[in-house]
Order: structure tokens, then sequence, then C-alpha cells
């Protein structure tokens, strides 16, 4: 297998990978960009080590907890702050959503 191959099915699996975590999401794409920049706003309280913030965002859009919860889980989210951190690491190039621009 050459180089431009090996690229190619390199490029393929990430996409595959994108593609079932996106189809995973137990929200929008739009609301968990919204739940990654209301946890990462400039006035957010220091991280408890609990999904304190997180709940509330959830139960202010209507979202069940007990579903999305164990997902974000899945994804390294035990708290608040894993949730920006590590489930931004599998999901920010999914949502379009990225720590230094908070866009």
């Amino acid at each position: 297998m050459d180089k431009e191959q090996k690229k190619k099915l390199k490029a393929q699996h990430k996409k595959n990978e994108q593609d079932e975590i996106r189809a995973s999401i137990p929200m929008s794409v739009d609301e968990l960009k919204e739940l990654l920049s209301f946890l990462n706003r400039q006035s957010a309280p220091e991280c408890d080590h609990t999904l304190k913030e997180t709940i509330e965002f959830l139960k202010s859009k209507q979202l069940n907890p007990e579903v999305v919860i164990p997902w974000l889980g899945e994804h390294g989210g035990f708290c608040d702050c894993e949730v920006i951190y590590n489930v931004y690491d599998d999901v920010g190039d999914i949502v379009g959503w990225h720590l230094d621009g908070n866009s």
C-alpha cells in the first residue's frame, strides 16, 4: 500500500468515527455546542467536580439528563470541566466549537 492509499484510509476511518459519534449524540449538534459554550462562559463558577452546571443547562433546554449524562460519561465528561475538555476532544470538530474561539 502506498502513502496516498494509507492517507485515504486514515481519512475514511476518521470520518467513520465522527459519523458514529455524531449519530450517537443525544441532543442536537447546536444544543451540544450551546452546552460547551455555557460551561466555558466567562462567568461560569469554578468546577466543583460535579455536573451541576451541565444538569442546570440540560433542564433549561428540556433535555433529559438521564439520557445525556451517560453519553457525556462515555466521552469522559464526569464533571463540568471534563465536559468542556474531554467531550470537546471527541466532538469539537463535529460541532464546530473550539476552545480558542468559543464560537
